[in-house]
């Protein structure tokens, strides 16, 4: 069992070092292709792991490139989203 690194998309570590070691990947490239930083908070729990992992197996220089992290828009009540039944 490997250790998750993105809660929000369940992620693992195995499965960003086996996907960066295979495609040489940016940090972005690495994003795109796992989903790792895509979920709910947006990137600000795992962004520095996929960093570094992308830092470590990428093929060419990744040192310019990081992830972009933004806040969700607007917080979003249960009520707003539908009735309970």
């Amino acid at each position: 069992m490997s250790m998750i690194v993105c809660r929000c998309e369940e992620v693992s570590y195995d499965e960003l070092v086996e996907t960066a070691k295979q495609n040489g990947c940016s940090a972005r490239e690495l994003k795109l292709r796992t989903r790792a930083g895509m979920g709910y908070c947006g990137g600000r729990t795992c962004r520095t792991m996929v960093d570094q992992i992308a830092h470590v197996y990428a093929e060419r220089d990744n040192s310019q490139v990081s992830l972009k992290y933004q806040a969700p828009i607007r917080p979003v009540r249960f009520s707003d989203m539908g009735e309970v039944k």
